[in-house]
């Protein structure tokens, strides 16, 4: 057991200085859901017009779908890492290995959980200097990282399946217009209840990252309730416990990456 932790946790540091080593995939991943973040609250900001509208600043608004978006950007970069570690052959040798392969698994996600900490932390920050005050005071802030993390574990296990089926750095990499995808069809630029074109709220309704989103929204500006947030922590966790589960059942297929 302290040998099987032990490998554990060199595997999970290699993975928490690997993710924030790489400028090219570190800066990207905290700038673009800060820059998504600038591009719409200036052009969108006459929603806050609309009767019932349940912010008086479109930014503190959409700011909840910033680490939403910082999540599933994670997502896509640890796929990536672990494809490139199957091209390498580095996971093949792993696997050779007497190491439990959920422990692998969740070692390999540790990279991912470590940005979404420093992802969390940037957005709270842009939050506060536009003036935005969390309505959860630092508790619903810590609340707000937890759950970030918890987002991340969830796209990052998908990202993981993805690069075991694949194996392939650039097809998973391929996935990352989709998140704006899932961005898009949810209640990231406008509440669900205010939605007037009844396909797009339903796709809303379905779409899991709604439930996320506004979860995080409850914490931020408040109107929401405590059902929100519970209701965001059990679609990442059950997220997260799919995207685990398949891909500890992938490795377990096989005794070598070829």
């Amino acid at each position: 057991m302290n040998a099987a932790l032990l490998q554990t946790g060199w595997l999970a540091r290699r993975s928490v200085l690997r993710t924030l080593r790489r400028p090219a995939a570190f800066f990207p991943a905290v700038a673009y859901p800060v820059l998504l973040l600038t591009l719409f609250s200036g052009g969108l900001d006459l929603s806050t017009r609309l009767h019932g509208f349940p912010a008086g600043s479109y930014f503190s608004f959409l700011l909840a779908g910033g680490f939403v978006q910082a999540a599933l950007v994670g997502g896509v970069n640890s796929g990536v890492d672990l494809a490139t570690d199957i091209q390498t052959g580095f996971l093949g040798r792993l696997l050779t290995a007497p190491m439990n392969r959920g422990l692998i698994v969740a070692a390999q996600l540790c990279g991912s959980a470590a940005l979404a900490v420093v992802q969390a932390a940037v957005c709270l920050l842009v939050g506060l200097a536009a003036g935005v005050r969390p309505a959860g005071g630092a508790g619903g802030a810590l609340v707000i990282v937890a759950l970030t993390m918890t987002m991340s574990l969830a796209f990052s296990s998908c990202g993981a399946l993805l690069a075991l089926r694949t194996r392939s750095s650039e097809a998973v990499l391929a996935t990352f217009p989709l998140t704006f995808v899932l961005l898009l069809f949810s209640s990231f630029f406008m509440p669900r209840p205010l939605m007037e074109a009844h396909w797009f709220r339903s796709l809303a309704t379905g779409n899991p990252v709604s439930y996320l989103i506004e979860a995080v929204r409850s914490l931020l500006i408040g109107g929401g309730t405590a059902h929100a947030v519970a209701t965001g922590f059990a679609v990442a966790a059950v997220l997260a416990a799919a995207g685990l589960g398949l891909t500890t059942l992938a490795l377990r297929s096989r005794t070598v990456l070829a």
